[in-house]
């Protein structure tokens, strides 16, 4: 025992010797240890900061060391340079043979992958060279004062004080020297800032002046407003939309000009936006469109003589094949003869006719003949067909498993731009038993099915094919087959859906009707489990009528409204709003009951609600707080007999939702569930709900190279309408439920390769609803002992961000 205290002991101070910042500096060099700021008042501090180009090594707090730096030096300590220098020497003298034997004769077979995998090594050794092993290109290097770099940060920071608006902006900076140690101090004399008096525009064109007043509300340079560079940017962008918007083929950004006037005792300017003339004109010309030309070339691997012509709608098509809809393609060209020439429709009709997945590509060209465009359009065919295969892992509910899938896609399946998918999926995953004392069971699904997609919406809503186009309609036919084998159960369903899909112009919303969603399900229960919901039965819960043999058909609608490109993670602000809505046992209105009663199957009728809210804020470079709030009601009315089908259920707790319990295991309200031996709860059952509501906050901080961290909190739990005889306190009642929401937080650890995020959580629960009232807030008992008393912590691997 005492040798495992004197090893730590050494280790520790090895690490902190390790991550010594001081050490192995050179006479004269001085480590950048704090880097500050005085005298920003009204200017934005953190852009100010990001524009210092050195910024201190991470420490940790009280002592001057980093982590960061002992990675980077460990990775010197076992790099050797010199043995990948002869090893590089070696490799391009074997290469430079190989390419001589190249010249003279051909290559055998193993002469060409040496050659190639020779190749190969020397980018590998190359960037070693560059940036270091892993160790290093991980880990930071300490950061030595660099003078140069100091007053190139001056400039910089002055430069964006003068842009916004500070044009009597100072910037210095004083240096104290400590030891080996340096520390930078930048000093901001910002004055006052110059606001816009008056914005007005000039033009000799009179077309072109009347065009820009009539869109002045739109303008971005507001009077009152601080001078912003920025905004000048944005302005000259806008104008030159507008004009390409109008027939101004010609028109660029060059043309417009801005002259600023200021008025040094107001603090104020004056700024005059000014239009001019094209050189070798007078004024500049207004375009008009003449008719359309479509060109599909034939794959170039194949040679056609003779082209097919044909003329629809003022479009001149040429195929090299006969067996393309000239109405479907265009319904996606919004180039109208006669009409101004418009640089979003050229933009719109470019990407409709992607969307329709034929092409490999869609160029569109202009003829000039005087003040008329001619518009050329050039495509070639895409592939017939396209086969995919993929094998890796997944994870939803506990432990990755292995999956492999196929898809098939024939393109332009009846000559009507038609895709046919057929898609096969098969995996395993360990999830937790129902029934089981604990540990992880092994799932297995398969998903197959076969769909149409029509570039069009169908009946009844053939006749409106033009109206529809720049909305990208689609129409999906799909039937499909799903089997789960999960240790309580064996789950079969076969499914027909016949859904619309569309989204606006901007793609900020996306939107799905599901007219038919059917479903025939068929379930097999283990011994086990059929006790338990017998025994449930009996109490007055009917769950097990959700594994009866069943027929489940729903209408269903979602929006997917998308802010500022969600999903992108920039370093702007963005947020995501999915609203869902479902109906289901609707379609039982149009068919005959005895369809359903003569094969002795369930039906259920219910109405279900979803609305998720995401938002994701970045503080700065390295820190982005988000946030996502998730509400649904699911109620179940008529013959349902109080009882959803199992899948329409809300689940609360796991990787996607309240981090801190186990998958589908939190709740509902106030249930607690049974106590095992060693007086931890029991939460082998999932606890299915029909109220939900989950917060989920989450802020991440960039670490070293590819590793990302995050502190966490979640919110939230589910609850049933009605009394549940079999667990008490599963209820919503507005008089108890804001005292029944459970609250979890912890620590994530995120490897993000761009490609692919993998991700480890360690959820601690905090306020555990389950328990009496004043015995909830349990966070104390996680740091009386390590992590906590059993059940307490829970740790969820994923693949992805949670949200």
């Amino acid at each position: 025992m005492n040798k495992a205290k004197y090893i730590n002991f050494l280790f520790l101070l090895f690490l902190f010797s390790a991550c010594s910042l001081t050490k192995g500096l050179k006479e004269g060099q001085y480590l950048l240890y704090d880097v500050s700021t005085k005298g920003v008042k009204e200017s934005d501090k953190t852009e100010l900061q990001n524009l210092i180009r050195q910024t201190p090594n991470t420490r940790i707090p009280l002592i001057n060391a980093s982590v960061g730096v002992a990675i980077y030096r460990f990775g010197e300590w076992t790099f050797d340079s010199v043995k990948h220098i002869n090893r590089q020497h070696r490799l391009k003298l074997e290469q430079e043979t190989l390419y001589a034997i190249q010249d003279t004769s051909n290559l055998s077979n193993k002469q060409g992958r040496r050659l190639a995998k020779i190749t190969d090594n020397l980018a590998s050794i190359e960037k070693k060279l560059e940036f270091g092993n892993f160790f290093m290109r991980t880990g930071n290097p300490p950061v030595v004062y660099d003078s140069t770099l100091t007053e190139d940060s001056k400039r910089q920071i002055t430069f964006y004080l003068f842009n916004n608006g500070f044009f009597d902006a100072e910037t210095d900076y004083e240096v104290e020297k400590s030891g080996k140690k340096a520390k930078v101090t930048y000093l901001v004399t910002e004055g006052s800032p110059y606001k816009i008096d008056t914005f007005f525009t000039r033009s000799d064109d009179q077309k072109i002046y009347e065009l820009l007043i009539q869109h002045d509300r739109k303008t971005n340079i507001k009077a009152g407003n601080n001078y912003d560079q920025g905004v000048i940017s944005q302005e000259r962008q806008r104008v030159e939309d507008l004009m390409k918007e109008n027939g101004y083929f010609t028109f660029t950004r060059s043309y417009i000009e801005y002259n600023v006037y200021k008025d040094t005792l107001d603090k104020t300017v004056q700024i005059e936006q000014l239009i001019r003339k094209p050189v070798y004109a007078d004024n500049h010309q207004v375009y008009r469109l003449d008719s359309v030309y479509f060109n599909i070339d034939p794959p170039s691997n194949e040679f056609i003589d003779n082209s097919i012509k044909t003329r629809y709608r003022d479009i001149n098509f040429e195929l090299y094949d006969d067996k393309y809809s000239e109405k479907i393609i265009a319904s996606r060209i919004f180039l109208k003869k006669g009409g101004l020439y418009s640089r979003n429709d050229v933009i719109e009709s470019q990407r409709q006719l992607a969307n329709l997945d034929l092409f490999r590509f869609v160029n569109i060209a202009f003829d000039t003949i005087g003040n008329t465009l001619r518009p050329k359009i050039f495509t070639q065919p895409n592939q017939k067909y396209q086969v995919t295969n993929q094998l890796g892992a997944s994870i939803t509910e506990q432990l990755p498993g292995p999956f492999f899938s196929h898809s098939l896609r024939n393109r332009n399946l009846f000559r009507g731009a038609e895709i046919f998918e057929f898609f096969f999926r098969a995996g395993l995953e360990g999830v937790v038993s129902a029934t089981g004392e604990g540990g992880v069971f092994r799932s297995r699904e398969l998903n197959t099915s076969g769909s149409v997609i029509f570039p069009q919406f169908l009946v009844p809503f053939v006749s409106t094919l033009d109206k529809f186009g720049r909305y990208n309609p689609r129409t999906r036919t799909l039937i499909g087959y799903n089997y789960v084998n999960r240790p309580e159960y064996i789950r079969e369903s076969i499914n027909g859906i016949l859904s619309y899909n569309w989204n606006t112009r901007d793609l900020r919303q996306q939107y799905t009707f599901n007219a038919v969603d059917a479903n025939f399900i068929r379930s097999n229960l283990s011994g086990d489990f059929r006790e338990i919901l017998e025994d449930l039965q009996n109490q007055g819960n009917n769950l097990i009528n959700s594994f009866l043999p069943s027929y489940v058909s729903s209408i269903s609608g979602q929006v997917i409204i998308n802010f500022n490109q969600y999903g992108a993670f920039s370093r702007n602000r963005a947020s995501l709003l999915r609203l869902f809505m479902e109906s289901g046992g609707t379609s039982l209105n149009f068919l005959n009951r005895d369809f359903v009663d003569d094969r002795s199957l369930a039906y259920f009728q219910f109405l279900k609600f979803q609305a998720d809210f995401r938002r994701y804020i970045p503080i700065n470079r390295q820190h982005t707080f988000a946030y996502r709030l998730n509400l649904g009601m699911a109620k179940p009315y008529g013959v349902s007999d109080g009882v959803l089908p199992y899948e329409k259920y809300f689940f609360a707790g796991g990787s996607t939702g309240i981090r801190a319990w186990q998958p589908r295991r939190l709740g509902p309200g106030s249930y607690t569930p049974d106590l095992l031996e060693d007086g931890s709860f029991d939460y082998r059952f999932e606890q299915p709900g029909e109220i939900l509501f989950e917060g989920m906050f989450e802020l991440r901080s960039k670490l070293y190279g590819y590793f990302d961290g995050a502190f966490f909190v979640d919110i939230g739990n589910s609850w049933t309408f009605a009394e549940d005889p079999t667990r008490p306190g599963a209820n919503f009642e507005f008089n108890r439920f804001y005292n029944e929401i459970a609250v979890g937080t912890g620590l994530g650890l995120r490897m993000d390769f761009d490609f692919l995020v993998l991700r480890l959580d360690m959820g601690v629960k905090a306020l555990d609803p389950a328990r009496p009232q004043g015995e909830r807030f349990i966070l104390g008992n996680f740091f009386n002992r390590f992590l906590g008393e059993r059940g307490q912590t829970v740790f969820n691997i994923g693949i992805g961000y949670p949200f």
